[in-house]
């Protein structure tokens, strides 16, 4: 059996990737051959650090600890998630992986994008997405969809931020256009998951054991 396919949607708060990440998912008809998971927090560790990062009644964090704290995050989740599913054959769809640590922390917070580039290299072991998905809407929707209710900390920066990280995510598909796809998020859900689910079988082909 050969490594599987790593497939990571990646956006700003309230993109909708969450939910199609799920429905990428369930398009496989054997549950078993997909492994659906998330950044941060998939791991024991990594739901303690989310905490740690995200819950605004703790003090902040600078923005290299923000980082350190998520590269940690995601080298348990590939050690302990992704790597196995890999290489057990099964494809992972995952809520954010490498990319958002650029669009983010980057782009977002200022920081220097080759160092960080580095940093999640060495975090991931060398496993790249073999496609990254940016589901893109524009701050002021992503914000309508969250609401205003329990925010946690970077998602309640301001509209400003937001926008360096979606442009940021913009400047990263265009850089690498055949590792990441655009999809327009606007719409229904199950528009935006046609447009998604498109692009994955026109980049990977079908998902393993997918419904036809």
């Amino acid at each position: 059996m050969g490594r599987g396919r790593l497939i990571a949607l990646e956006g700003i708060d309230g993109s909708g990737k969450t939910t199609q990440a799920r429905l990428l998912a369930d398009a496989a008809r054997d549950p078993t051959s997909v492994t659906v998971t998330a950044e941060p927090g998939a791991t024991p560790l990594g739901a303690r650090l989310r905490t740690l990062l995200l819950d605004p009644a703790l003090p902040p964090v600078s923005g290299r600890t923000e980082a350190l704290l998520l590269a940690a995050d995601r080298a348990e989740h590939v050690a302990t998630v992704v790597a196995p599913a890999l290489a057990a054959g099964r494809w992972v769809v995952t809520d954010r992986f490498s990319g958002s640590t650029l669009a983010y922390q980057g782009h977002g917070r200022g920081l220097e994008i080759d160092e960080l580039r580095r940093l999640v290299l060495w975090a991931t072991g060398g496993i790249e997405p073999d496609l990254s998905i940016l589901v893109d809407v524009v701050p002021a929707e992503a914000r309508r969809r969250r609401g205003a209710a329990g925010a946690d900390r970077l998602e309640a920066l301001g509209e400003d931020f937001h926008d360096r990280v979606r442009r940021g995510y913009l400047a990263l598909a265009a850089e690498d256009p055949a590792h990441w796809v655009v999809i327009d998020g606007m719409g229904s859900v199950a528009d935006v998951a046609d447009r998604l689910q498109g692009a994955v079988i026109e980049r990977l082909g079908p998902l393993p054991g997918a419904i036809p």
